[in-house]
């Protein structure tokens, strides 16, 4: 009998420590500074025009990106960064930029945020990694400068249309201020990005009539997670505007560029085996027109699904976002096929037409669009904008609904929106594997490995000035 109960006891030693092992294995962690939990921070920040590249420098301002990265020890702040580094524009030159991007504004913020984060880089295992970046961008579109391809193909100018734009100037880059991170009381740490798109704006004196961005990141010394504070204003001037907090990849294209970027992701994740974590709390929506995202996940494969290569005539940027505003209706619907993918996959992989009215979810979906590049497109189609990312894009956009209960989504009207702040826990990667993505008839699927995942909000040509406030924190990348 006793030989029965040691066998007993060393049977269940082994099984329990084989499931911590696997449980161990189920929580590696994706970025480089899990759940926002590192007292030495890692930021950045990049703005953009219309189309994903800069154009033109705001006047003083040198490239639009910056970083703010310190270590702390013993209660000293050590900047990794310069304001005189933050303040590099067209013409000045640093250390690895090559001769041919020197005079050009797009080349040159694509090296200096290669610059910054070989300043700011942490070395790791599997990868080092760079920081989180804040990332804004002007909807503005000024259709008669040529500056924005078409799928990727460079077009001449055309007369304006839907696209907003106040005349001459209208895609500039903006006004940006610093606040260096500095320890404050002994036991606070604090610093922030903010400014205005309004170049001749003064932004002590009020923010009526301007737009506005700020960006302010907060934590105790040894405890808890940063807490990101973000404020978006749009204007009459400038009604669409956007602004996210990123995990990129460390190397490689980010999800929308065409260009190596930097980032938190030391390990990309792939379809179905990964889930995000984060804690939202919506202060202020936006309007009507904010498409306030959850999460918005981005990544790049070419319609026969081979990997991107950065050849901007047959990539094609991939992106899903579940949309939480309750204001967004879902212009998918049984009269609106062409806003809907052309099915549903279930979580037990089973396909819904979308000219199944019965069974289709129609309200789970608020928009698809296809890329415009794709030869092989079911008719009744919507193609995306053409001209919003530097190579055809790809989009599905998810509202709430009960379909997405399996994987954690929000199921209703309202869930996580203002007043409903909360930690998800979502299943991104198995949600994700089973989205429509347009590829070529006959081609091997293509692998879903997500270079880009982010939150925050596009308020989508409003009609007056809108203000979103939300507090981001506890966001990880888990690899299940």
């Amino acid at each position: 009998m006793e030989t029965h109960l040691h066998a007993l006891v060393f049977l269940l030693t082994v099984i329990l420590l084989s499931v911590s092992c696997a449980r161990g294995k189920q929580y590696i962690s994706a970025v480089g500074d899990p759940g926002m939990r590192r007292d030495g921070l890692r930021v950045a920040f990049e703005a953009w025009n219309f189309c994903n590249e800069v154009g033109q420098e705001a006047p003083g301002m040198g490239s639009p990106r910056a970083a703010d990265c310190f270590d702390l020890s013993s209660s000293t702040l050590k900047h990794k960064v310069t304001e005189a580094d933050n303040k590099l524009g067209v013409g000045k030159p640093f250390p690895g930029l090559p001769p041919g991007a020197i005079s050009n504004a797009d080349l040159y913020a694509a090296q200096k945020e290669l610059y910054l984060g070989s300043l700011c880089e942490v070395e790791d295992k599997p990868n080092p990694w760079q920081f989180w970046m804040v990332m804004l961008k002007n909807g503005n579109y000024d259709t008669k400068s040529g500056l924005c391809p078409q799928n990727g193909k460079k077009v001449p100018p055309f007369s304006p249309g839907r696209f907003p734009c106040f005349g001459d100037g209208c895609m500039n880059q903006p006004i940006l201020y610093h606040q260096p991170t500095e320890l404050i009381n002994g036991d606070t740490l604090r610093g922030s990005f903010n400014g205005t798109y309004d170049l001749g704006a003064e932004i002590g004196g009020g923010l009526g009539g301007i737009s506005f961005y700020e960006v302010v990141w907060e934590k105790k010394v040894g405890a808890g997670s940063w807490v990101f504070s973000h404020k978006l204003k749009t204007s009459k001037k400038y009604p669409w505007l956007m602004l996210y907090l990123r995990a990129d990849a460390t190397k490689g294209f980010s999800g929308g560029y065409h260009y190596d970027t930097r980032g938190m992701l030391k390990i990309l994740p792939e379809s179905p085996n990964f889930k995000v974590k984060v804690t939202l709390d919506v202060k202020q929506g936006g309007g009507s027109k904010s498409q306030f995202y959850l999460l918005d996940i981005g990544s790049c494969w070419k319609n026969n699904g081979d990997p991107c290569d950065g050849d901007v005539l047959t990539d094609v940027t991939r992106y899903s976002e579940m949309i939480i505003n309750p204001a967004t209706p879902a212009w998918c619907s049984p009269k609106g096929l062409e806003n809907c993918p052309p099915y549903h996959i279930t979580p037990n992989d089973t396909k819904i037409y979308r000219n199944d009215t019965a069974n289709f979810p129609y309200g789970a979906y608020h928009y698809y669009c296809a890329p415009g590049n794709a030869q092989f497109l079911e008719k009744p189609v919507s193609t995306c904008d053409p001209y919003s990312n530097p190579q055809a894009q790809e989009i599905v956009q998810l509202l709430p609904h009960p379909i997405w209960a399996e994987y954690g989504y929000p199921t209703k009207q309202g869930d996580g929106w203002v007043g409903d702040a909360r930690t998800w826990e979502l299943d991104v990667g198995g949600l994700s594997s089973r989205l429509y993505f347009y590829q070529d008839p006959g081609t091997t699927p293509a692998r879903r490995i997500w270079t880009s995942i982010d939150m925050g909000t596009e308020i989508f040509v409003s009609d007056s000035e809108e203000v979103a406030e939300w507090n981001l924190s506890n966001f990880d990348v888990i690899l299940t």
